[in-house]
């Protein structure tokens, strides 16, 4: 526990070029106190103390602004900068290196069982008010935008922007998919419905008949 606390000390301290300490890390920075947190109750969660561990993470979302599930999986050296309205489910797993900004989701789409949340792997940047929203990976040292929301898996070394999102980049190189800047998913719902009244409506001609 105390080697995953001094990781996250010395991601705050490499990514926050407002930092100053390891000290004023520890003792100010509230992303750094929500793992923490997190850590303890994600403990008791494992040896079974769940009513416990989840009156922990509601007192460091009281304290913090930040929500953790405590039975997300979170490695050592993950910064969370700033992290007023920082949402990270049950199921969610994050490893090291990952930057998340305020505002972020890591949520699911529904009341579906299982892996609902999203696994977050190395070196991910995750900006401010973005939604990883399901059960997919998101790959390592990808690029979330602001605001975007990521509703499929974003492969290794991805840029992705906008609702929903999109892969714009990968290692830097622009992707010119224009089938996939044309694709517009409410003109698609749209036409499925249309199909599907169609049918529901030869299906009673049937049954008039």
């Amino acid at each position: 526990m105390f080697k995953k606390l001094r990781a996250d000390i010395r991601a705050a301290k490499e990514n926050d070029p407002a930092a100053r300490n390891k000290l004023e890390i520890l003792l100010t920075y509230s992303g750094v106190k929500a793992l923490s947190w997190h850590r303890v109750a994600n403990f008791f969660y494992r040896i079974k103390l769940k009513l416990l561990a989840r009156m922990l993470s509601q007192w460091a979302k009281f304290r913090t602004g930040i929500e953790i599930h405590p039975a997300a999986k979170i490695a050592g050296g993950v910064f969370i900068d700033h992290g007023m309205g920082v949402v990270i489910g049950e199921t969610a797993e994050i490893e090291t290196g990952v930057v998340i900004y305020q505002g972020v989701t890591l949520g699911g789409t529904g009341k579906e069982k299982g892996k609902r949340h999203p696994t977050i792997k190395e070196g991910v940047m995750i900006s401010a008010g973005a939604k990883i929203l399901g059960g997919f990976t998101v790959g390592e040292h990808a690029k979330i935008g602001a605001g975007a929301v990521v509703l499929k898996e974003v492969p290794p070394y991805a840029t992705v922007v906008g609702v929903p999102g999109m892969v714009v980049r990968i290692n830097g190189e622009k992707i010119d998919d224009l089938e996939q800047e044309k694709r517009d998913p409410m003109q698609e719902e749209v036409c499925h419905l249309r199909e599907k009244v169609f049918e529901l409506e030869e299906e009673i001609k049937r049954l008039k008949k």
